[in-house]
């Protein structure tokens, strides 16, 4: 890669120092701020919960404003400062960095520190470097509690930053420079590319939808109309969650969208399972082929030879929310009861039309889900790519044993 060649001919013979981060700038603890102190407008503010919920790397705007009022007795935060957060549940969020880029002044609270760097030291490199594994290994030696975790800021002072050709600061920033820039574009390609990618699936799934309503739309007189009762064999199983065994021999459907597994098994067939309650209702559907196990509060719908099972899988699969949404005398539907599928109204055309629709259908189904399983799958590799690359571009080599600064 060009920018890493670039990168070994800048670092070549260059010497590192690995300093306290206490001295490399100030380190400000910050006070008060809680979210009840939030309002439309003001001060900008940037509350360390954020930090790992909402913001990246980098911020020109907060997503929060306090008062004039209350801005005046908390810690300022000024363009270029980096907001460190001290306390977290968990470790991986504790030293999680906010490099500030806004022209107003903004202000923090309780549970960050706020880092103001020296003239040796960019704060963009050292929220880059605060990503890293050594980084974290650091923290981890000062990281106090078990459910609440906190690295104080006196402790986070006390973590070793390397700083390359300390002797030359001109040079230095340059060189952290040339890291935070090329780490910089690498963030920006995932970024884009994963919104490029979730903009394809969105548009994958609205064009599935729409051909998919096309096929499963019908006008009056053209088709037979029966209900669900008519043309499958609706009932329920017997078992609760609890049964679940996690290496059982057969699928146990239960509420959820994932399926359980058993050792035993109620049915061997073809049949859509849906569930009778809970988050699922309506939503999310199943196709059963071969020996399985239902829940006591499943649904089984089994059709008979008047229909093609898959066609009936998509048909449902489109319409059911909304008919029990149109069925339903509250907002919500939460439960499902046997009258509400015997009831639900189905076309008929022909076994041979049935079947071209699903198998359409199924293609489409196909591509959209193999985009969605992939979408995630591609994302990892891009942000692996880019953790390779920036752990490479900050690997110093750190001496066996450094001798503590007088400061720490």
């Amino acid at each position: 890669m060009s920018s890493v060649s670039f990168m070994d001919r800048l670092l070549d013979g260059v010497e590192v120092d690995w300093k306290p981060l206490g001295e490399l700038g100030e380190l400000v603890r910050g006070n008060g701020l809680q979210k009840k102190d939030f309002t439309e407008e003001g001060i900008p503010a940037i509350h360390y919960g954020q930090i790992y919920t909402y913001y990246g790397l980098s911020t020109t705007k907060t997503k929060s404003f306090v008062s004039s009022d209350l801005a005046r007795q908390l810690r300022k935060v000024e363009k270029g400062d980096v907001v460190i957060t001290n306390t977290s549940e968990n470790l991986e969020d504790v030293g999680k960095t906010l490099v500030y880029l806004g022209e107003l002044q903004a202000v923090t609270g309780g549970h960050a520190t706020i880092f103001k760097p020296g003239s040796c030291i960019l704060g963009k490199y050292f929220a880059y470097f605060s990503q890293t594994d050594k980084f974290s290994s650091e923290k981890r030696k000062y990281a106090k509690g078990t459910k609440v975790i906190d690295v104080s800021a006196t402790d986070m002072a006390k973590i070793r930053i390397p700083i390359p050709c300390p002797e030359k600061p001109k040079k230095s920033l340059e060189i952290q420079a040339e890291i935070v820039r090329i780490l910089d574009a690498f963030t920006e390609l995932t970024t884009e590319l994963t919104t490029e990618l979730t903009t394809e699936l969105t548009a994958r799934k609205k064009q599935y939808n729409y051909y998919r309503d096309k096929l499963l739309s019908f006008e009056d007189g053209e088709v037979e109309w029966k209900t669900l009762g008519e043309v499958a064999q609706i009932g329920t199983g017997s078992h609760d969650t609890q049964d679940a065994i996690e290496d059982g021999d057969y699928i146990f459907y239960a509420r959820g969208r994932e399926p359980l597994k058993l050792n035993v098994f109620d049915f061997d067939e073809t049949a859509i399972i849906t569930a009778g309650d809970g988050a699922g209702v309506g939503k999310v559907f199943h196709y059963a082929q071969g020996k399985y196990a239902l829940h006591q509060r499943a649904y089984r719908i089994v059709p008979n030879n008047t229909m093609d099972s898959r066609f009936v899988y998509h048909y449902i699969e489109a319409n059911f929310y909304t008919y029990i949404q149109r069925a339903s005398v509250s907002s919500s539907v939460t439960s499902l009861r046997r009258p509400m599928f015997l009831n639900f109204p189905i076309p008929l055309p022909s076994l041979h039309e049935q079947a071209r629709i699903a198998a359409i259908l199924d293609k489409f189904d196909t591509l959209t889900t193999s985009i969605a399983e992939g979408l995630p799958r591609e994302i990892a590799l891009r942000q692996k790519q880019y953790e390779y690359y920036r752990d490479l571009l900050l690997s110093f080599p750190k001496p066996e044993a450094v001798k503590p600064s007088v400061n720490a």
